[in-house]
């Protein structure tokens, strides 16, 4: 999926530091942990990406933000149709996705799950290790996903893509 016209228009606003702890290199890692996650738990791959990219694209701020979600799946729908095109159902999945990842512990759809474990699983960039039972998935869950996961966001891995294929230098903001 080329994520590219969703990145140039949640960049056009997008309030907080590129290189912040909710910023570009936190929205490709919760990318590769969701690819990875969906080989496993065949979850929507389109639907994992754009979640990637647009759960925190409308915070305000890096703390206490409790109603990015919500702003996040309105924005998803201005967008919809202009730069990027889902089913009703997908879409339905992603608005739901955006809208209960910070405070819902689980959800029915498979998709939804892995959505919020791919978030979940890059919590190490703030000092926090994911916690199995935090988690909604058995892949996710898995010690050793864990300790992948956990090692990249500890060390705010910026994966090689976000340069060589969005375009964004980290290093210059």
């Amino acid at each position: 999926m080329n994520l590219l016209p969703v990145l140039n228009a949640i960049l056009e606003d997008y309030a907080l530091p590129l290189n912040g702890d909710h910023g570009v290199a936190h929205w490709a890692r919760v990318l590769e942990n969701g690819l990875r996650l969906a080989e496993e738990t065949r979850a929507n791959v389109e639907v994992v990406s754009l979640f990637a990219v647009l759960h925190d694209s409308r915070r305000v701020n890096e703390f206490g933000d409790p109603d990015h979600g919500p702003r996040a799946a309105a924005f998803a729908a201005k967008l919809r149709g202009r730069v990027f095109e889902l089913e009703d159902s997908e879409f339905r999945l992603l608005c739901r996705a955006c809208e209960g990842h910070t405070h819902e512990r689980t959800h029915p759809d498979v998709t939804i799950q892995t959505c919020w474990d791919s978030d979940r699983l890059d919590l190490g960039r703030v000092g926090i290790t994911p916690h199995p039972s935090r988690l909604c998935t058995d892949f996710a869950r898995r010690p050793e996903t864990i300790k992948w996961a956990d090692g990249r966001a500890s060390f705010c891995v910026v994966p090689e893509f976000v340069l060589e294929e969005w375009g964004i230098d980290l290093k210059t903001r």
